[in-house]
């Protein structure tokens, strides 16, 4: 059309950035843009509005931004594209500031900001604004619950969750489409009710390989590696779908969960060799983790030195943590000297490496480890653990104070401790990376955020109703055999999400058969 000297317009412009859009052409977006600046057609609010969504679908968050602002006029639309593209750059409060001044607001543009706070880590903010339009008087639509269930998982909201499924059924989801399905299969597996995710799972007209790839990493993480390899081979037989990289990071976890090495080596080759998928990051961190937890240490050091990607954190972790456990100071120093060649950013390196050094007694080296952190300004992510009762989630760190019943809960905790030292139980505190006396170490594990929680759920639960927390770290030994031996004395069934898998400790055993 260029060569042959005829000018576009608005709809022709428009359509030409649509294409740059869904081929992911952004200097030819701009090069558009450019055209369009000369013509005077930049500021029309339609192709305003495509150039908005080509810039914030590239995350080119800055020039969406300042497009924006040069826009004289902007429709509900424009407001909505300008959002979304917020919500993918991770600027919740943007997000919602641009949401607050909006003269017009819709359905979409809720279900946008909503999906701001659930991508950019602040599910409260997510549920709270949810219920905020509830109350507006708008009716939820799929995208905003899907939203929405994101958030509860994020948070282990069982009961949350199961009222926006009420809500679905209720507006007339029922039984779920995919998306929607897909959600409700991912938040009651990851919020610790498996069965539940199994009947949604099963009632479900449609599956698509999202689906199937959400219901076999929820039995990867409940430490159902069986299970979960019969359902990828039920989805290999009964459907046409193909396997992708989701679905095998669940059927390797699943291996590794269960100590199944021999399975999983085999479909971790089958994956470029049957379905061409090359391994992500996370894959080789399954793999090593595998090998390194069934004590295969210079299998699984082998395979990070031979991989084609850069080695991560998750990675590295997963090979450090395993020479912690079998307790192989030699070569988990050899590991440390890679780690520290790379001077990791990421802060959980540090304390583990530190670990190390001192579950080996080495404290002069754990101590030159404290001082890299205190000289890089690193700090220990701090154990954070999550409760929900009566609908409301409540949040702990270790050492909590501010708790509003923190003395009651404190006052509970005493008097668990006492109970497991009635069992003979001694504090493991091989954790503790500081070389003080027993006692403070003692006291260290003894205010870990889990027991806190657990405080907490044993105070305002009834005996019927399990102790759901979500962790964000690994859980200790210490907190694992403390918990155990809690669950039998108060007869409770407690179940926690940590970083890795799902632990439900009933009656004195754990589901993880202490292989984790």
């Amino acid at each position: 059309m260029h060569r042959q000297g005829t000018m576009p317009d608005s709809f022709t412009s428009l359509h030409a950035i649509k294409a740059c859009t869904s081929l992911s052409l952004v200097p030819v977006g701009r090069q558009i843009h450019a055209h369009l600046l000369t013509l005077g057609l930049h500021t029309h609010v339609y192709v305003a509005t495509c150039l908005l969504h080509l810039y914030g679908a590239s995350n080119l968050f800055q020039e969406a931004l300042r497009l924006f602002d040069e826009l004289p006029h902007k429709n509900t639309v424009t407001w909505n594209t300008m959002i979304s593209a917020c919500a993918k750059s991770h600027a919740p409060h943007q997000a919602r500031a641009l949401f607050d001044l909006m003269p017009h607001k819709n359905l979409v543009s809720w279900s946008a900001v909503i999906s701001a706070y659930t991508q950019s880590g602040h599910p409260k903010q997510a549920v709270r604004l949810f219920r905020e339009m509830q109350l507006s008087g708008l009716k939820p639509d799929e995208v905003s619950m899907v939203n929405v269930l994101t958030a509860c998982t994020h948070l282990g909201a069982l009961a949350l969750g199961r009222w926006v499924h009420a809500l679905s059924r209720r507006i007339g989801f029922d039984p779920p489409i995919v998306a929607l399905g897909t959600a409700l299969v991912d938040m009651y597996a990851k919020c610790g009710c498996l069965s539940s995710a199994l009947q949604v799972f099963e009632r479900m007209p449609r599956r698509n390989v999202l689906t199937w790839s959400a219901m076999i990493c929820g039995q990867a993480m409940h430490g159902l590696g069986k299970e979960a390899l019969d359902l990828f081979e039920k989805m290999k037989a009964m459907t046409c779908l193909i396997p992708n990289e989701i679905t095998f990071t669940g059927v390797l976890s699943a291996c590794s969960h269960a100590g199944l090495v021999n399975e999983g080596l085999s479909h971790f080759r089958s994956m470029e060799e049957e379905y061409c998928l090359k391994p992500w990051i996370q894959h080789y961190g399954c793999m090593v983790d595998l090998l390194g937890r069934a004590g295969l240490l210079e299998e699984a050091y082998e395979l990070v030195k031979t991989m084609r990607i850069s080695p991560n954190v998750i990675v590295w972790g997963a090979l450090l943590a395993a020479c912690k456990t079998h307790r192989n100071v030699k070569l988990g120093e050899r590991v440390i000297d890679h780690i520290l060649e790379s001077k990791p950013s990421h802060e959980a390196m540090y304390p583990l490496i530190s670990n190390i050094y001192a579950s080996a007694g080495k404290w002069e080296e754990a101590k030159r480890v404290r001082d890299l952190m205190a000289d890089g300004n690193i700090k220990k992510m701090p154990g954070c653990s999550l409760l929900e009762v009566d609908n409301v989630v409540h949040e702990f760190v270790v050492g909590e104070k501010l708790h509003p019943q923190i003395e009651e809960i404190k006052s509970m905790l005493d008097e668990m401790h006492k109970e497991v030292r009635r069992s003979g139980h001694k504090p493991d505190t091989s954790q503790v990376l500081y070389d003080i006396d027993e006692e403070e170490k003692e006291h260290a594990v003894g205010l870990h955020s889990e027991k806190l929680a657990i405080a907490f759920g044993l105070l305002s639960l009834s005996p019927m109703i399990p102790i759901r927390i979500v962790k964000n770290l690994r859980m200790c030994g210490d907190c694992h055999v403390f918990i155990k031996l809690i669950s039998e004395a108060y007869n409770h069934e407690i179940i926690v999400r940590d970083r890795r898998r799902f632990h439900h400790f009933k009656q004195g055993s754990c589901s993880c058969q202490d292989y984790w």
